[in-house]
């Protein structure tokens, strides 16, 4: 498995830079994205709206443990989906940049599989929020 955190200056540097990314990947749900996202960013939700609205209400109302489960089972569904949808004409020399709002679950699933299959996978360290913050 190839994946590298980096903190949101490395990663601003390397997309106007040499050395830059094949894709950037957004892991936040479509709300999310369409509200601002990073420059020529591509939208794979973890977790579409309404799945998100799902777990946080069962995070609230029940407990993380069972919020986690029912994450995580919506998380692999949504990222097989995307693999089928996207992946699979791609070349092992493809490395994408993934993110999500701070740098967590969301695009730490999605960047684990991607590099469980062989890409050399980047997450931004704090999400979008320090992407937004290093641009400031």
């Amino acid at each position: 498995m190839s994946l590298q955190r980096m903190p949101a200056q490395q990663a601003l540097e390397r997309m106007v830079g040499p050395g830059g990314f094949s894709a950037i990947i957004d892991a936040r749900s479509e709300d999310e994205f369409a509200l601002d996202h990073l420059p020529m960013a591509f939208n794979w939700p973890s977790l579409t709206n309404e799945e998100r609205i799902k777990v946080g209400t069962l995070y609230k109302q029940v407990g993380a443990f069972e919020a986690n489960k029912l994450g995580a089972s919506l998380v692999a569904a949504n990222i097989a989906k995307h693999i089928e949808n996207h992946v699979m004409d791609l070349p092992k020399t493809w490395r994408p940049l993934v993110y999500c709002w701070r740098g967590g679950k969301r695009s730490g699933s999605l960047a684990l599989v991607l590099g469980q299959i062989g890409f050399k996978v980047s997450v931004i360290e704090g999400g979008y929020k320090a992407f937004r913050a290093a641009v400031v």
